[in-house]
């Protein structure tokens, strides 16, 4: 699974899995768990993702590790923000305490806080989107769908979400079949459409957002 943020977020949970000693149970059980919670949240199923992501932090808190909960807690408030979901990270809030800096600039960038120092700490792939005048040209530049996601979320958050923010964000989750992110974002795309009066786009993407639902979980 090559997806920057992805790694971001479970990297401390892989130390193990580079060389050396076979890694232990909790550590390879967390990392699939939340591999499998964020495919399911993004492809819309709410109900294995709390499953996964529950078991992926049972297994965590075996360690009584809070700086790993912390990193967990944030890979779930990224997909969320990717999907337009802009509450508070809460999960992290309880643990950012004992959160290292990396993990605390992260959470100020989802939030749509970033200051200027924390750009160097961010992931390489979303200190370009710190800038106050960065929007659709620096997304262009993320070939991850995911962290593209994600920074568009952000944009959308701070007011920089211009058209081809959209679009970029909608080919993303179109391209990797993430029916929650692709069809908030259409209903974004809807929306300026029917503020700009053109009626011909809203329909062409109310039958797009009609498609899309006729694969969700219990739409059968």
């Amino acid at each position: 699974m090559s997806r920057s943020l992805f790694l971001f977020a479970c990297a401390a949970l892989l130390v193990a899995c580079a060389g050396g000693p076979p890694p232990p149970d909790w550590q390879l059980n967390a990392h699939g768990a939340l591999q499998r919670a964020q495919e399911a949240y993004l492809s819309g199923n709410s109900r294995v993702e709390a499953a996964e992501f529950a078991r992926a932090r049972a297994e965590i808190a075996r360690t009584g590790r809070a700086d790993l909960l912390a990193r967990v807690e944030l890979a779930r408030c990224a997909s969320q923000v990717a999907s337009l979901v802009l509450d508070d990270c809460t999960g992290f809030d309880r643990l950012a305490q004992d959160a290292a800096a990396p993990e605390r600039a992260y959470a100020r960038y989802l939030a749509g806080r970033a200051e200027a120092q924390d750009a160097a700490l961010l992931p390489p792939q979303h200190r370009a989107l710190t800038a106050p005048g960065s929007g659709g040209s620096a997304l262009a530049a993320l070939d991850d769908p995911l962290s593209r996601l994600v920074a568009a979320g952000v944009l959308m958050r701070t007011g920089r979400a211009d058209p081809r923010t959209i679009a970029l964000a909608i080919d993303a989750a179109s391209s990797q079949g993430w029916r929650r992110p692709l069809l908030a974002w259409l209903g974004v795309q809807a929306l300026r459409a029917e503020q700009a009066g053109d009626s011909d786009e809203v329909a062409r993407i109310r039958r797009r957002i009609a498609l899309v639902g006729e694969g969700a979980p219990g739409s059968r």
